[in-house]
């Protein structure tokens, strides 16, 4: 149970402006393995997560190599975090190497009773705008759990993919999108931390990476579909190195269901909505 009242965090802000440096979009698209985009051209669908990153300085880092919580997210310590999901909305394309910022917003912070103990979420709404104009507007779900043995094994069977792409998450890969996003969380570089404290059994691919592949495995399948908004979840953690597949099928006029699979069970679920030119 928290001394703190989770209700007193809702409706802090804080906001942070990029340049969307085509350098570092460079960088990025290295880690996904894509080719190098130009000056001008839409940033690729969830690339911003790799930007908008309020930098903390080491002693400001928790154990786990996030930022120590009770600043702008609400105090936490001694639980595990987990990036649980979350829902966008697509109003315009951020463009590259023209400046804009993000707006974040707790909007909401509730602690719940769970299988494996004492659970708190909590939910940020981020707004990215350039020139002024709002491009993206995001609801992330995040969950501080108490320490406990992790879910590895799904119990749902993947639905028959019509398009699929298999990911070999190597250690390079979870390093180098762990560095293009200043994510410092050290269950996804740090082996004997992930095993000893928080009881995985290898490095776990990151949440957002995976909703990444999903995005652009749909992207690939389906040229031409305008990508308006994306929502997602994880089921269970993906451990390095064992491969994984991004599948999809469409569900009906305007949507498709995404997820990522492993040994045919389910790890992430994801829908898109979309339009061609523009028109649902």
């Amino acid at each position: 149970m928290t001394t703190w009242d989770p209700a007193s965090w809702i409706g802090r802000t804080e906001s942070c402006a990029d340049n969307i440096d085509t350098g570092h979009v460079g960088r990025i698209a290295s880690s996904l393995g894509e080719p190098m985009p130009v000056p001008g051209e839409a940033l690729p669908l969830l690339w911003h997560w790799a930007l908008f990153i309020n930098a903390q300085p080491y002693d400001a880092l928790g154990r786990d190599g996030h930022p120590r919580r009770g600043g702008f997210l609400p105090p936490a310590e001694n639980r595990n975090r987990m990036w649980a999901g979350g829902r966008l909305k697509f109003v315009r394309p951020l463009l590259i190497g023209v400046a804009g910022e993000r707006v974040s917003t707790i909007a909401d912070v509730t602690e719940k009773e769970g299988r494996t103990g004492r659970l708190l979420f909590a939910t940020v709404r981020h707004e990215y705008f350039q020139d002024g104009v709002l491009c993206i507007s995001e609801e992330q779900d995040i969950v501080y759990r108490e320490p406990a043995p992790p879910r590895l094994q799904g119990s749902q069977p993947a639905p028959q993919a019509e398009w699929s792409d298999s990911v070999t998450p190597s250690t390079v890969m979870l390093f180098r999108y762990s560095a293009v996003t200043f994510n410092g969380h050290r269950i996804h570089y740090d082996e004997p931390y992930v095993r000893q404290v928080e009881g995985y059994p290898g490095l776990v691919v990151h949440g957002p990476l995976i909703a990444t592949l999903m995005c652009r495995a749909f992207v690939r399948a389906n040229p031409g579909k305008e990508v308006q908004a994306f929502s997602y979840r994880g089921l269970r953690p993906l451990i390095a190195p064992a491969p994984f597949q991004v599948a999809g099928r469409m569900d009906s006029r305007g949507t498709a269901t995404l997820w990522a699979e492993q040994d045919g069970t389910l790890a992430h679920q994801a829908q898109v909505q979309f339009g061609r030119d523009g028109n649902v």
